[in-house]
């Protein structure tokens, strides 16, 4: 389902609300809410918003797991942290404990960290058939996700719930989880704004067979949802008929 929104601030707002509705849910049928992060700047409005009352209170935090979709091997400490963005516009203002946040720590070489993060993946999802309550994911203008960028041999992936990339032009690596993880996922949410994402947004929805297939398109949950929250610039190239709502 593709849900439009006028501006990045409505956007923000109804992933604010999403989540508030999402982990009462599992918290009262489950007993813990898990929730995949995503970076950049699109997702750090809402985050802001989810640190704030009215949202803030309506969440029973002491059950929140927080995990992240993918990092940049740099210091925590650096602006191009995943983690830092997360930490320093969301985590450091709730009342969670540390065993509630599960970064990808780029402590080790880069191959290690994936296989550390995969291993505390499995072992705190035990073999359940679906793993996260809510994975937030952004959109690139290349339609990657995560750090799943055209042309890697990650996507290809379909086994490792990890892997390493490397993006074009950078000086690090990366660490990102794979389709076939965030397709166990119960819910996915893409943010998508700006018009800068409007050409890709539009190559994705009108669906066929390109090969190679974006990033994006390779998330298909497996018995989960799907949904796109997109705002009026990113939504500027597609119809304004079909299955989608305009708020």
């Amino acid at each position: 389902m593709i849900e439009r929104f006028e501006d990045r601030e409505a956007l923000a707002r109804a992933v604010a609300a999403l989540f508030v509705e999402q982990a009462r849910i599992n918290v009262h049928v489950r007993g813990r809410f898990s929730v995949l992060l995503a970076g950049g700047e699109t997702p750090r409005r809402a985050y802001q918003l989810l640190a704030q009352e009215p949202y803030l209170g309506r969440i029973q935090w002491r059950d929140v797991h927080f995990f992240w979709g993918d990092e940049r091997c740099v210091p925590s400490d650096d602006p191009r942290s995943n983690q830092l963005m997360v930490r320093t516009a969301f985590l450091d203002h709730l009342p969670v404990c540390p065993e509630q946040i599960h970064p990808i720590a780029c402590n080790e070489s880069p191959q290690l960290t994936a296989d550390l993060y995969e291993a505390e993946l499995r072992v705190y999802f035990d073999d359940a058939p679906l793993t996260f309550d809510l994975a937030l994911l952004g959109l690139g203008e290349d339609g990657h996700i995560a750090s799943l960028f055209p042309g890697s041999a990650a996507l290809a992936e379909h086994r490792r719930w990890t892997a390493v990339t490397r993006r074009a032009g950078e000086d690090f690596s990366r660490v990102t989880l794979t389709a076939p993880l965030l397709n166990q996922a119960a819910l996915v949410l893409f943010m998508v704004t700006g018009s800068a994402k409007a050409k890709v947004l539009k190559t994705i929805m009108g669906g066929g067979d390109e090969h190679p297939m974006l990033p994006a398109q390779l998330v298909r949950p497996l018995s989960g949802d799907l949904r796109w929250f997109v705002d009026r610039e990113a939504a500027s190239m597609l119809n304004e008929t079909g299955d989608s709502h305009i708020w």
